[in-house]
């Protein structure tokens, strides 16, 4: 997956609209309006929306009190629609796909949690392009919308102006990769660790693990990815990594693969563009200095695999970031 690099500034938060349809489930409703939650550290502002003002009824007798209706899309940058019950069976209203198309071709940034992505495919945005869904309704998106390229295997797709994810916490990865595209690695870290929740897994990580892999092992392979997020600058060969992990590094490689999607030598790497993201947006670092605290030991090899995975150059990245406090970053990825 390639990355897109553009550049854009804004005079404003960043306007979040949330949309909360009949049936929708609250853990997706709350990670949608929590995470963008507006506080001093966070350039966002957001509305709970519904396709009328009032009481929207939810899943499991709950239900939400909406404020805004579906004007909120027309005031929003980025709208997301989190999953709600019996996907399959449930028809979008049409004012809500009139809405959304509308949205999509202002140019508004629309993403769905979970069974969210059922509502964009109903307004024809998914068309033609990669999405995924929770693992247990992708046979029947792919089945209702043959059109889409579903992909049952991931965390989240980002297909740019349109972005998907599988079940609920994927959710959060999903709302933390539009947090580093807008504002870059640094502001994503803190919005993960106060949500007490991983930093960055890549879209393309499994979404549902085999449980053919014992469950005391993933833990020592959660606490062996730990230890080489704090020893990045190290020697994190798949020798190493397994020694860590007491296993051989013949089963480490397997498991790990099985249990995240990637390689374990894919995983360091991405790890340590991210640190090298990091340092390069809040640090006066050089570029040297930089290739060497996250492990990539040149300069060389740091702007051949920034390029590769970011799209753009280190010091490009950096300038996007010291334009002003009004500038921000946006990595598209295709």
């Amino acid at each position: 997956m390639r990355a897109r690099f553009t550049s854009m500034n804004a005079v404003r938060d960043h306007r979040v609209a949330v949309l909360i349809l009949d049936g929708a489930k609250a853990l997706d409703v709350g990670i949608a309006a929590h995470v963008f939650a507006k506080r001093p550290s966070m350039p966002y502002e957001v509305r709970v929306c519904g396709e009328q003002v009032g009481t929207v009824e939810g899943w499991n007798g709950l239900g939400y009190a909406v404020s805004h209706d579906l004007e909120a899309l027309a005031w929003a940058d980025t709208v997301l629609v989190p999953g709600y019950r019996n996907p399959a069976d449930t028809t979008t209203p049409s004012t809500v796909i009139a809405a959304l198309r509308a949205a999509h071709e202002r140019g508004t940034r629309i993403a769905a949690i979970s069974t969210g992505a059922f509502t964009l495919a109903a307004a024809g945005l998914l068309d033609g392009h990669l999405a995924t869904t929770h693992w247990h309704y992708t046979h029947i998106l792919h089945e209702q919308y043959p059109t889409i390229d579903v992909d049952e295997n991931v965390l989240f797709v980002d297909a740019g102006q349109v972005l998907t994810s599988a079940g609920a916490a994927s959710g959060i990865d999903l709302c933390l990769h539009l947090i580093r595209r807008d504002h870059g690695v640094a502001l994503a870290n803190r919005v993960a660790r106060r949500l007490v929740s991983a930093p960055y897994r890549s879209g393309g990580q499994a979404q549902y693990v085999p449980r053919s892999i014992p469950e005391p092992l993933g833990d020592v392979f959660a606490a062996t990815r730990a230890w080489a997020l704090a020893h990045l600058h190290g020697d994190l060969s798949l020798t190493a990594l397994a020694r860590q992990a007491n296993v051989s590094p013949r089963t480490f490689s397997r498991r790990f693969t099985a249990d995240t999607g990637i390689t374990p030598m894919q995983w360091v790497l991405r790890a340590r563009i991210d640190h090298a993201r990091e340092l390069l947006e809040r640090t006066d670092l050089t570029v040297t200095q930089i290739a060497d605290a996250s492990g990539l030991r040149s300069d060389t090899n740091l702007r051949r695999h920034f390029g590769s995975i970011v799209g753009t150059s280190p010091t490009a990245y950096r300038a996007a970031f010291q334009e002003g406090t009004e500038s921000r970053l946006g990595v598209i990825f295709t």
